[in-house]
C-alpha cells in the first residue's frame, strides 16, 4: 500500500517555493500587482490559467521563484494532480488560503499525481518533491483516501497470474491484520459444506480453488455495515467463452472486491463506530471438464434456483450467495460493487458508475456524497417490468437477461437476494481508466470510493 510519508512535510521550510492557484478570471487581476519582469514572462510563455496548466516563474537570477497553476471555476482536486511529476525536486507550499474541503482536495490531488504501478519495472531513481500540508487540511483523512485508492488500483492492476483467488484472500488477510480485524476464508469444497453452492459452481473449474473471503471488524453493538465485492479474478466467460480481445482486461473483473477492500481500509482507519463485515466471493471463471454449463440449474444459498442462461454472466451468481449471507444478518446498510455489465458502460461510459437502489433517500445521499467528493455516480432504475427477462419456466430465475437493459436486469437479479425494505445499493463500475489524465493513469481505478467514504463518514461519523 502506498504511503504519503515522502509526499508531504509538516512545516514550511525557508527553501520552500510557493504554488499559487489562479482561475482564468483571477490571472489579469493578479498580474496587475506584479513587476514588469513577471508580466512579460507570463505573456511570452502564453500562460492562460487553464485548469491544470502549469507555469514555472523564475526570479531575475534564474532561480524558481513561484509556481502558477490554473484552476477550474469550481474546485477540482485533479487540477493539482499534474504537479508532482512536473516540478523540479524540492519543497513546495500552497500560497492560496484554502478552506478545509479544497485543502483536502489539493493535498489528495497532489498525492494521487504520484501514483505509479511499477511492480514489474525496476525502481529507478525519481526526483523527490514534497508539499507542506495545507493549513486547513485533514492529513489523516487525505492519507486514508490515498492509501485506499492505491490499494484498490494495485489489486486491479496486478495480472491474474499473481492475483488469483488465493492472492486476493492473502491481500484481504493482510488488511485485516493491519487493522486488528478477523478474516475467515472458506475454500473449495468447504463452500458446498457451508452452503455457498453458486460460488463453488462458478469457480470449481479453476486450478486456484474458489473461496469466500469474510472479514469482520468493530464492536458488535454498533450498527452493522456490510460490504460485498465481486472478486472474479479472471473471467474467460466459461464455456460461453469470450473472444480474445474481450479477455484482455479481465484481470480487472475483481474491481468490485478491490473497491470494497479500499473502502474497508477507510472505515477501519477512520475508526467509524460500525460493525464492519466484508464479503468477497473470489473465483476464476475458467474452462475445464468440470466447468458449469449453459442451462445447468444451480440452487443458491437463499434456496432460489437459477437456470444458467450464459456462463459469462457469472458475477451475479457469486454475488447471489454473498448477498444472501449479508442479508441474513439484517445489516443497517448493505452495499455491493461489481464490474457487472457492459450494458452499464454503454449507457454511462467508462467513468460514471451506475447506481441501483430501491431506497430513494439512500440514492440521494449517495448522489450528494458523490458531488461532494467529486466522484459522481448516476442512478439507473430497478424497472420492475424488466423482471420478466430473468424469468424462466425451468427455475426461479435465469442469470441472463434480454438483449436490452442488461445493467437493469442484472441489478434486478441481485435484488432477488436482498430482503424487501433493506437499505441496499448496488454499484456497477468499470474499475478501469481507459484514458490517462493527471492523477488518473490508464489502469485500475476505484470509482465511487470517495463517494462511498463520504456517505459513510456522514452517516456514521462522530
Amino acid at each position: 500500500m502506498s504511503s504519503v510519508e515522502s509526499l508531504f512535510v509538516a512545516r514550511q521550510g525557508k527553501s520552500s517555493r510557493p504554488i499559487l492557484g489562479l482561475r482564468r478570471a483571477e490571472l489579469s487581476r493578479w498580474l496587475k500587482a506584479q513587476r514588469a519582469f513577471t508580466k512579460s514572462w507570463v505573456s511570452q510563455v502564453g500562460f492562460k490559467a487553464k485548469p491544470g496548466e502549469l507555469l514555472l516563474l523564475p526570479s531575475r537570477d534564474g532561480a524558481l521563484e513561484r509556481v502558477l497553476l490554473g484552476l477550474s471555476e469550481e474546485h477540482d482536486l485533479f487540477d493539482w494532480a499534474g504537479l508532482h511529476g512536473k516540478l523540479p525536486a524540492g519543497r513546495y507550499h500552497i500560497e492560496n488560503d484554502l478552506e478545509a474541503s479544497p485543502s483536502d482536495g489539493a493535498a489528495l490531488g497532489w498525492a494521487l499525481g504520484s501514483y505509479r504501478f511499477d511492480r514489474y519495472k525496476p525502481k529507478g531513481s525519481t526526483k523527490k518533491s514534497s508539499l507542506t500540508w495545507p493549513r486547513a487540511a485533514d492529513p489523516a483523512r487525505v492519507t486514508r483516501l490515498f492509501e485506499a485508492t492505491c490499494l484498490a488500483r494495485d489489486l486491479i492492476n496486478t495480472p491474474a497470474g499473481d492475483m488469483g483467488p488465493t492472492a486476493l484472500a492473502d491481500a484481504a488477510q493482510a488488511l485485516a491484520k493491519q487493522h486488528g480485524a478477523r478474516a475467515r476464508v472458506v475454500v473449495g469444497d468447504q463452500l458446498l459444506k457451508q452452503n455457498y453452492p453458486a460460488i463453488h459452481a462458478v469457480g470449481r473449474a479453476a486450478s486456484d480453488a474458489p473461496r469466500l473471503i469474510d472479514l469482520t471488524w468493530g464492536d458488535a453493538a454498533h450498527p452493522k455495515l456490510t460490504l460485498v465485492g465481486k472478486g472474479v479474478c479472471f473471467d474467460t466467460g466459461g464455456l460461453d467463452i469470450k473472444p480474445a480481445d474481450s479477455m484482455k482486461l479481465m484481470k480487472k473483473d475483481m474491481g468490485g472486491a478491490a473497491l470494497m477492500l479500499g473502502l474497508a481500509h477507510v472505515v477501519m482507519s477512520a475508526g467509524l463506530p460500525v460493525r464492519l463485515r466484508v464479503l468477497i466471493p473470489a473465483v476464476e471463471n475458467s474452462v475445464a471438464g468440470n466447468a458449469y454449463r449453459p442451462m445447468d440449474v444451480l440452487t443458491t444459498r437463499k434456496g432460489l434456483t437459477v437456470e444458467v442462461g450464459h456462463t459469462d454472466a457469472e458475477g451475479r451468481l457469486v454475488l447471489a450467495d454473498a448477498l444472501a449471507e449479508a442479508d441474513s444478518e439484517d445489516p443497517d446498510l448493505l452495499l455491493d460493487a461489481a464490474t457487472l455489465t457492459g450494458a452499464a458502460r454503454v449507457a454511462l461510459g467508462a467513468e460514471l458508475p451506475a447506481l441501483f437502489t430501491p431506497d430513494d433517500e439512500l440514492a440521494q445521499e449517495l448522489l450528494s456524497a458523490g458531488r461532494r467528493a467529486q466522484d459522481p455516480l448516476w442512478r439507473l432504475p430497478l424497472f420492475e417490468a424488466y423482471r420478466d427477462q430473468i424469468r424462466t419456466p425451468v427455475a426461479d430465475l435465469n442469470n441472463q437477461g434480454g438483449p436490452l437493459g442488461g445493467a437493469i436486469t442484472a441489478a434486478l437479479f441481485l435484488q432477488s437476494f436482498v430482503s424487501k425494505g433493506r437499505r441496499w445499493a448496488h454499484i456497477d463500475t468499470m474499475a478501469w481508466n481507459v484514458r490517462g489524465r493527471p492523477g488518473r493513469p490508464v489502469g485500475g481505478e476505484a470509482f465511487a470510493l470517495r463517494a462511498l467514504a463520504s456517505l459513510l463518514s456522514e452517516r456514521y461519523g462522530t
